[in-house]
């Protein structure tokens, strides 16, 4: 029989760029859920926040916080700080670039997600910041 479960999971986040492992807590509501066949929906709030997945290790998560700077590093000048003087318009263009949603399918109970392949969750603001995941899992 077809379900639809929700979740919302919240992660404290240093000023940006801060990367969070949340597959543990995907994980746990994968199997509250009791879907074994279907899809885990995730969004993140916010426009600074972002969702992806990488190999969740020190090394690549520096390289990652590092790209993330040099795709839009802070030092430019963004018409939205003009507008806004709030000094963080390369986090709203770091956070869109990266996006806010992600789709993993389901099977047998368990998310497809490579051996070295986390979810991780992404704070670019200026500030340190709660990040709340909205979690869709739908399926049999």
């Amino acid at each position: 029989m077809f379900s639809m479960h929700t979740y919302t999971l919240s992660r404290e986040l240093d000023a940006g760029p801060a990367v969070a492992d949340v597959t543990q807590d995907l994980k746990r509501c994968l199997a509250e859920s009791g879907v074994t066949c279907g899809i885990v929906q995730l969004f993140v709030t916010g426009s600074t926040g972002s969702i992806t997945t990488v190999e969740y290790e020190s090394g690549v998560v520096e390289d990652l916080k590092r790209s993330i700077t040099e795709m839009a590093p802070t030092e430019r000048v963004y018409a939205h700080e003009m507008a806004w003087q709030d000094g963080n318009g390369h986090s709203h263009v770091q956070a869109a670039i990266i996006g806010p949603s992600l789709s993993i399918p389901v099977r047998k109970g368990r998310m497809t997600l490579g051996t070295w392949q986390q979810v991780v969750v992404i704070n670019h603001d200026i500030s340190s910041r709660t990040r709340k995941i909205e979690v869709t899992i739908q399926g049999s």
